[in-house]
């Protein structure tokens, strides 16, 4: 699949997702997970991790989240870097940014803060300035990228020196049959697209990144591809095969 068909073909998934105002998921290692603390601005959330837990966050930080979507885990981090601080939201999808857009007034209606923002655009060609970022999250997005490679070096070109990334994504530990890699429905459900995990960890270090640490490794079970949406008619394809990391890597 092209990268403009397959950026096409996730813009159609996650703006119809957008549009229901729901998860398309329902287990904690797909790409969808339970309402967060942020489900009262009435946005889901979808994702396989916790990026901004692991993040250790600092008031007055510059942080960016890549696919952030209706701004779950922008949300979550503006509360950490507090009002001298700053996240920046980067998603493709314009049902999404409308949703986030509509979450932030929410947001900062309940909390005094206005230090969020959503850019639309494509997290293989950021709408960010060179070195000017803190910290970088994403939360099970990087897998939805045709060119990975590219994304890693985008966040090592955004990144100021010493800055770091933590991103919650779905890898593989070994590779899925034809059925599912050719499954459009499993690439926006985060599996089709994903990489072996040595082969995503090496796209890290080749960006330039060192120190790359895996924080979390959950295994995907059958049991929770039996409670997902889109990933129940392959449950046996994939026990044992995906996984949900959160990895940690520092410029």
């Amino acid at each position: 699949m092209k990268s403009n068909d397959t950026h096409e073909m996730v813009k159609r998934a996650y703006g119809s997702i957008a549009g229901s105002e729901k998860s398309c998921c329902g287990t904690k290692t797909t790409c969808s997970c339970s309402q967060s603390a942020t489900e009262s601005l009435g946005e889901m959330g979808l994702s396989c991790g916790d990026p901004v837990m692991f993040s250790r966050l600092k008031p007055g930080q510059v942080v960016l989240d890549l696919g952030s979507g209706a701004g779950r885990d922008v949300f979550l981090a503006a509360r950490e870097v507090g009002e001298k601080g700053r996240v920046i939201g980067v998603d493709m999808t314009p049902e999404m940014l409308a949703l986030a857009r509509k979450n932030a007034e929410k947001f900062a209606e309940a909390s005094g803060l206005r230090n969020a923002e959503f850019r639309e655009g494509h997290i293989e060609d950021l709408p960010v300035e060179d070195g000017s970022v803190d910290v970088v999250i994403s939360n099970c997005v990087i897998n939805l990228s045709p060119d990975k490679k590219a994304v890693f070096r985008e966040v090592f070109r955004v990144l100021k020196p010493a800055g770091k990334m933590i991103v919650s994504d779905i890898v593989l530990n070994r590779p899925l049959p034809d059925s599912v890699k050719n499954d459009e429905s499993l690439y926006a459900g985060c599996i089709a697209g994903a990489l072996m995990k040595a082969d995503y960890l090496s796209a890290i270090r080749q960006a330039g990144f060192k120190a790359v640490e895996i924080l979390s490794d959950l295994s995907y079970s059958t049991a929770e591809a039996g409670n997902d949406s889109i990933t129940s008619k392959t449950g046996g394809a994939l026990k044992g095969a995906a996984a949900s990391i959160t990895v940690l890597a520092a410029k």
